[in-house]
């Protein structure tokens, strides 16, 4: 499979000024307002009347995706014996829905003139195939538990409509702690609170970015992107419009100080797969988007923790055998990379040249008010959501930004960054552990986030918090028609790419000996490596 690392092309650093002030300027960009569909270019009509075309629904909305529940974040507890069952099963509702989105994207037009043929052609097939999976989840989790209560409820999906989703279901002021699994866990990146990213920091509803769609002129910013399902305008930010926003707990007495820093470089070795080990063991194309992979060599769907305990990684250090898995960032500038005909890329909706990360960061830090325990091995752990578009901001871990501008982070935006400086994903993952289980059934309720004051909950005791840091060096988007260039993640096709559904994956393969040392070296105020 192709790889490139983007160098900024001389048009690129022509257009980076003009591409920011259309976005973010005075008047905003006069989009399209019709959908690109697959093979089309990002904005495939101009109208600068502001007028609503022949796709606008009967009630003034643009229809941009299929929004359905998430069974498997409903899952508070299925039995050892049938967990890998189960998780084969919720991999098939996301084929049902990825299946669905298709029909979806191949009506847009008519879809947008008529909701009744969404609802009797797409949403109702759905919600039939999904009944009958849902029905098998219970009844495998029935055999040796509780009878889950409610499930079937969730077989409806219905459409989303633009004026409801263009901040990912975001709150107002930015802030994610609502409702996610632990209150306010989700701050440990400084970047994930209510104070940088509300209504006066360049993401406000004056700025041509406001959550009805429009650019400022009352044109509507169509769903683009060069496989038509996204990313679009309103997506950008210039990082230099948005305040510092990051805050970090202050160290108490007995904190954990080091830290240890693993290198498995940036998978110039090229290992890519759609798969997910962690949450579709056993199936192929589980992610319905490409993977990038460091560390771990033999991670696949069907990779047991003995296949992992003996496979080769790409760390320099050998006692890591860890796996360490997100999803690729690619440019979609017109160009076809190799798996343009294949599933998780061009057949799942995801295009573009894939790109190799200039710089990759993995550091373990301790806690700020207590010592760290060792992880156990396997552990497994997600940060974000791969479907925090359509499930909300509960789980997203996101933070975007740009080298020189870390001090202000983005969780639901794209970062425009200035010449000379280029795009940093970081993700946070969780750093408190329950003690006693390497999973959960919905692969998140055995670890947690910290308070903002760096307290584990209740039963949970704190373990190193792994720290990734991924630099590209991409070109700054350009949305120009057929010269658009833009940078985005993979994501599921429904999920529109949006970067508000960016996530990381772990699972610990440190031998004993080493992970001693990263927790002798954390609580010993030490830098290691």
């Amino acid at each position: 499979m192709g790889r490139t690392s983007r160098k900024r092309s001389t048009l690129a650093n022509r257009a980076i000024a003009a591409s920011a002030a259309l976005i973010l300027g005075g008047g905003g960009l006069v989009a399209a307002n019709t959908y690109a569909s697959a093979g089309e270019g990002w904005w495939p009509s101009r109208q600068n009347d502001g007028q609503q075309n022949s796709t606008r629904a009967a009630d003034g909305q643009q229809v941009s995706t299929i929004d359905c529940p998430d069974v498997g974040n409903s899952l508070q507890e299925v039995p050892d014996q049938q967990r890998f069952a189960v998780d084969r099963e919720l991999a098939t509702l996301d084929t049902q829905v990825t299946t669905a989105y298709q029909r979806f994207a191949d009506n847009r037009e008519r879809v947008q003139e008529d909701r009744t043929f969404a609802e009797n052609q797409i949403l109702a097939p759905l919600r039939n195939e999904r009944l009958v999976i849902i029905q098998r989840i219970v009844a495998l989790i029935d055999r040796s538990a509780e009878r889950p209560q409610g499930l079937e409820q969730m077989a409806p999906c219905t459409l989303r409509d633009d004026v409801d989703d263009n901040d990912g279901g975001q709150n107002n002021d930015g802030d994610q702690n609502g409702d996610n699994q632990n209150g306010d866990g989700q701050d440990q990146d400084g970047g994930q609170n209510g104070d940088g990213q509300n209504n006066d920091d360049g993401q406000n509803n004056d700025d041509g970015q406001n959550n009805d769609g429009n650019d400022g002129n009352g044109n509507q910013g169509g769903i683009g992107g060069q496989a038509g399902n996204g990313p679009e305008v309103g997506d950008f930010v210039d990082i230099q419009d948005v305040q510092p926003n990051v805050q970090q707990p202050r160290n108490r007495r007995g904190s954990s100080r080091g830290t240890f820093t693993t290198d498995c470089g940036v998978n110039a070795n090229g290992k890519f797969n759609p798969d997910n080990v962690i949450v579709a063991p056993g199936v192929s194309n589980g992610a319905h988007h490409m993977h990038d992979y460091v560390g771990n060599q033999a991670n696949d769907a069907f990779a047991s923790d003995d296949d992992l305990a003996a496979g080769n990684t790409t760390c320099r250090n050998q006692g890591d055998r860890s796996t360490y898995f997100w999803p690729v960032l690619r440019l979609q500038n017109g160009q076809r990379e190799n798996d343009a005909n294949a599933d998780g890329g061009g057949n799942d909706q995801n295009v573009g040249e894939i790109q190799t990360p200039s710089q990759v960061t993995m550091t373990f830090v301790g806690s700020p008010v207590s010592k760290v325990t060792a992880m156990p091995r396997f552990l497994r752990i997600i940060t974000g959501d791969a479907k925090a578009f359509v499930n909300g901001d509960a789980n997203a871990n996101a933070s975007w930004s740009c080298t020189g501008f870390e001090d202000r982070q983005l969780k639901d935006k794209y970062p425009i960054c200035p010449e000379g400086s280029q795009v940093v994903r970081t993700f946070k993952f969780q750093s408190c552990w329950d003690g006693q289980n390497i999973d959960s059934a919905n692969h998140r309720t055995h670890v947690a986030f910290a308070d903002q004051n760096g307290n584990c909950p209740n039963g949970f005791q704190a373990i190193p918090q792994l720290v990734q840091r991924i630099v590209y060096d991409v070109p700054p988007p350009v949305f120009d028609g057929e010269n658009a260039s833009v940078f985005a993640v993979d994501s599921f096709p429904e999920q529109l790419h949006k970067p508000v559904t960016d996530h990381g994956d772990f699972i610990n393969v440190f031998d004993e000996d080493l992970m001693d040392e990263v927790v002798n070296c954390i609580n010993g105020g030490r830098r290691c490596q």
